[in-house]
């Protein structure tokens, strides 16, 4: 493992609980996949979540090797139990944001003023942008400086309608994610129902699915090191 001087990249995870739904907070893959990929690339992390504290958390594999070691891990325990509120989250002292999935982003990501001002502040100072699954729940409404959507234009990947309908929760989320985004300006990408598939537009960076977690960490790692 190389050390870097690059600032940490900022992992953004939800705080929203549905217990009813069984769709409580982040997917656990989507984070400590690409977060295995940063670290084993010598990039320093740091986990913010938009109430602070200990996010929830949910599908937690532990057949998984990256998530056993994880989560028996104390010091990331730890860690993770003590993420940075987000309103408290300075852009200048992060490299870049990866935005968690998890169903619980569909309720608190899109109308959060402060993921729509890190990634407009990240962005606009040339610095990578990534989400993977849900994660980009956080760009539905994230507009640049001038007004427009960041996502006009841009391809994108996301968990898709499909995808929602056959995990029987359409009717339960908000909004169908990859709709949303279309209609935002996005050119939206899409592979089979649960293949891998991560889309790299400039410095936008955004994986489908649980199974694209790790390409994403690959290419936000890829990014940062030029």
């Amino acid at each position: 493992m190389t050390q870097t001087t690059l600032k940490p990249v900022l992992f953004v995870l939800t705080s929203y609980s549905d217990v009813a739904h069984n769709i409580s907070g982040f997917f656990f893959s989507e984070l400590t996949h690409p977060l295995h990929v940063i670290e084993q690339a010598g990039i320093p992390a740091a986990f913010a979540s938009i109430q602070g504290g200990e996010p929830p958390v949910y599908a937690v594999d532990l057949d998984d090797d990256v998530n056993a070691r994880y989560w028996n891990d104390d010091a990331f325990r730890n860690k993770l139990s003590h993420t940075l509120k987000l309103s408290e989250a300075k852009s200048d002292d992060y490299s870049a944001v990866l935005f968690v999935g998890g169903h619980g982003t569909m309720w608190d990501f899109p109308d959060s003023p402060d993921v729509q001002r890190i990634i407009r502040e990240l962005y606009e100072a040339n610095k990578p942008v990534a989400a993977v699954c849900h994660g980009p729940a956080a760009l539905v409404n994230a507009t640049l400086s001038d007004g427009r959507y960041l996502v006009e234009g841009k391809r994108v990947a996301a968990f898709t309608d499909a995808e929602e309908r056959a995990v029987k929760l359409a009717e339960v989320v908000p909004f169908l994610l990859e709709t949303t985004l279309k209609s935002r300006g996005a050119h939206h990408q899409a592979a089979g129902e649960w293949q891998p598939l991560t889309v790299v537009d400039g410095n936008l960076i955004t994986g489908q699915n649980p199974q694209s977690a790790t390409g994403v960490g690959e290419a936000l790692r890829d990014k940062l090191n030029g």
